[in-house]
C-alpha cells in the first residue's frame, strides 16, 4: 500500500509532479547562478578592500610619523592645545547602486585644505603635515567603511542565498524525485496488470 504522505498515482498526479518539479528545478538553477554572482562580486570587494586597507596602513604610518615630528618640535602639552581643523568644510558623496537587489554605496569623502578653528599657536610645518596626514587617514577610513557595510550585505545575501538553494537542492528536489518515482512505478504497476487482465480475457474469450 502507498503511504499516506504519497501522491496519488494517475496520469494528471504525474504531470503535476513534472511540472512542479520543472519550476523547482528553474528556481534552483536562478539560485544557484545568483548565489555565484554573489559570491564574484563579493571577492570583488573584498580585493578592493583590501587594497584600500594597504593604503590605509600607509597613510596611517606616515601621520605617526608626522604627530612624533609635530611633537618633536612642540612637545606633547603644546601639540594637545593647538586648534583642531574641523572637518566641516570637506564633503562626503555617497553614490547608491542597487546589485541583484541589494543597496550597495560607495563613499568618497573629498576633503579641502586644512583651516584651523583658530589661528594656530605656532604654524609650523610639521604641525600643518601632521594635520593633514590624519586628514587623509580619515578619508580613507570613510571609503573603507562604506565598502565593508557592502561587504556585509553582500554576505548575509550570500548566506541566505546558499540556504534557499541547498532546501531545493538536498530536501525539496529529492522529495519530488521520489514521489515522482513511486507514481510512476505505481502506474508501470497498474498497466501491467491492466496487460494481464486484458490477455487472461482474450484467452477466455478465445476458449
Amino acid at each position: 500500500m502507498p503511504d499516506a504522505q504519497e501522491p496519488t498515482a494517475t496520469r494528471a498526479a504525474l504531470l503535476e509532479l513534472r511540472d512542479e518539479r520543472r519550476l523547482v528545478q528553474e528556481g534552483y538553477e536562478l539560485l544557484d547562478e545568483k548565489r555565484m554572482l554573489l559570491a564574484a562580486e563579493t571577492l570583488r570587494e573584498l580585493r578592493v578592500a583590501v587594497e584600500t586597507q594597504r593604503q590605509i596602513d600607509t597613510e596611517w604610518a606616515t601621520a605617526r610619523r608626522a604627530l612624533a615630528a609635530a611633537i618633536a618640535v612642540h612637545g606633547l602639552d603644546d601639540l594637545t592645545v593647538e586648534p583642531p581643523c574641523p572637518l566641516t568644510d570637506a564633503r562626503l558623496d555617497v553614490v547608491q547602486s542597487s546589485f541583484l537587489g541589494l543597496e550597495l554605496q560607495q563613499a568618497r569623502f573629498e576633503d579641502v585644505p586644512c583651516r584651523p578653528a583658530a589661528a594656530p599657536l605656532r604654524d609650523t610645518p610639521e604641525l600643518r603635515r601632521c594635520a593633514t596626514s590624519f586628514r587623509r587617514v580619515v578619508a580613507r577610513v570613510v571609503e573603507q567603511a562604506a565598502r565593508h557595510a557592502n561587504l556585509r550585505r553582500l554576505v548575509a545575501e550570500y548566506r541566505r542565498t546558499e540556504r534557499r538553494a541547498r532546501a531545493l537542492e538536498n530536501v525539496l528536489l529529492p522529495e519530488l524525485d521520489g514521489s515522482l518515482r513511486f507514481v510512476e512505478e505505481q502506474l508501470d504497476a497498474l498497466d501491467q496488470e491492466e496487460a494481464v487482465r486484458v490477455r487472461n480475457a482474450t484467452r477466455a474469450d478465445r476458449a
